[in-house]
């Protein structure tokens, strides 16, 4: 339980910074992101990034015990998969390209990574 107690802190503060980073400061997120989407660089690196918390994720938290546990699982699982395609298959993201350039989509997505690292947070500090 100490396991998902502690990563449930890292994302929630994570997801918490970048919520109110995406909120505050729409225009510059926008301009990064069509920045670094663009980067060949930049997702070899996010690959490796996902790969490797994946893994990481996986490997020293294997509990399914609870509801918490679960969801920290699952997200590990993601991750790992995401890197995979990530490095497999580097064009199949510019789908995101489109939607990240959509300024309606950080009214969206603000509010929405801001709600779940409150939730990661409050879970992880808190119960």
């Amino acid at each position: 339980m100490e396991t998902t107690l502690l990563i449930s802190k890292i994302i929630g503060l994570v997801y918490l910074s970048f919520g109110i980073g995406l909120i505050f400061n729409k225009k510059y997120y926008l301009e990064t992101f069509t920045k670094l989407m663009k980067s060949s660089s930049f997702m070899i690196l996010a690959g490796f990034l996902a790969i490797t918390f994946g893994l990481l994720i996986l490997e020293f938290h294997p509990y399914w015990d609870n509801s918490l546990a679960i969801v920290i699982s699952i997200i590990g699982y993601i991750a790992l998969i995401k890197g995979i395609i990530i490095l497999a298959f580097p064009t199949s993201f510019s789908f995101f390209k489109v939607m990240l350039k959509s300024e309606k989509m950080y009214l969206f997505l603000g509010p929405l990574v801001l709600l779940f690292g409150v939730l990661f947070s409050y879970l992880g500090f808190f119960s």
